[in-house]
């Protein structure tokens, strides 16, 4: 009996206890559970990864708890850019769109990348002019204002400096959204989406939005989605280094993700989380930082919506 399973994220970091009003994380749980279960009755109803990550990925889109779609963060410019990347597993498509703006669910329309253009990764104004000949509606920069987001932005404008949505330079996190599954076929998709680092400038793009760095999924190994200091994981290729150590090691899907996170990502910097999937339905959610938002749900009972280690 195929075994179905989703996992989703809601981002890593210093998520301290002590930091969190017991309000806001009940917010925070109800969101990544409404998430989980929508993602969860689709694949019961036999429809595909692909679809169950997207939508999953598109509730948290449109909460603004969370950084990605309407919670972005904001750029230098006082702007938001947002990145998403999909992926199936099946026939490695892929799908992925960088520096958007104006889309409510950047998801989608990485989604439509994959399935209704000849290409992987489109950027900025290209991906608009892609967005625009599918009758997208764009939405106004009201609908992705956020006070605390804006407060943020105010605390470092004009500076230099920049935040990792989940960096341990100020208390509130939130980060990068994400989602991986297995099908009642045995096929296995990822999705991620984010609105990138406070005040960021030059157009940065973090691992997201990239194949292998930040997203990825292959039938023979697994699924993964990545949350955490981007630059590290795209020198790291992270969710293709999990997807290498399942194929050419042979380790366990848990193995092979605690690797990468509590090993390889460490010795070069980097901190954060994945959340991962194989064509089996086992599921691995490890982060090295003090929390991630996280929930996953099989066929076999399982079913968790955490945010701290223990």
């Amino acid at each position: 009996m195929q075994k179905i399973a989703i996992a989703i994220h809601g981002g890593a970091g210093t998520l301290l206890k002590g930091q969190m009003t017991p309000e806001k994380e009940k917010e925070y749980k109800a969101t990544l559970q409404n998430a989980l279960e929508i993602g969860y009755t689709l694949l019961e109803q036999g429809a595909s990864a692909v679809e169950a990550v997207e939508k999953a990925v598109i509730t948290l889109e449109d909460s603004h708890l969370f950084n990605a779609g309407k919670g972005s963060v904001f750029t230098a410019d006082e702007t938001h850019e947002m990145d998403a990347a999909i992926m199936e597993g099946k026939t490695l498509n892929a799908g992925a769109v960088t520096l958007i703006s104006g889309i409510k669910n950047p998801i989608s329309l990485a989604r439509d990348v994959m399935e209704k253009s000849d290409h992987v990764f489109l950027a900025g104004e290209g991906a608009l002019e892609f967005a625009k000949s599918l009758n997208y509606t764009f939405e106004d920069p009201t609908y992705f204002y956020d006070e605390f987001r804006h407060q943020q932005w105010l605390d470092i404008k004009d500076s230099n400096a920049f935040q990792l949505d989940h960096s341990a330079k100020k208390d509130s996190k939130f980060g990068t959204v994400g989602a991986v599954a297995c099908d009642k076929n045995g096929n296995i998709a990822a999705g991620t989406s984010t609105g990138g680092m406070t005040n960021k400038k030059f157009g940065r793009i973090g691992d997201s939005p990239m194949i292998g760095a930040g997203n990825y999924a292959n039938n023979k190994t697994c699924a993964v989605s990545c949350t955490g200091s981007g630059e590290y994981f795209i020198r790291g290729v992270v969710a293709y280094d999990v997807s290498c150590l399942l194929e050419f090691k042979k380790l366990s899907l848990k193995d092979a993700a605690n690797e990468v996170i509590n090993k390889r990502i460490l010795e070069i910097g980097g901190d954060g989380g994945l959340i991962a999937v194989d064509a089996k339905g086992n599921i691995a959610m490890p982060f090295n930082t003090e929390g991630m938002y996280r929930a996953c749900k099989n066929s076999e009972g399982l079913e968790e919506v955490l945010i701290y280690k223990h």
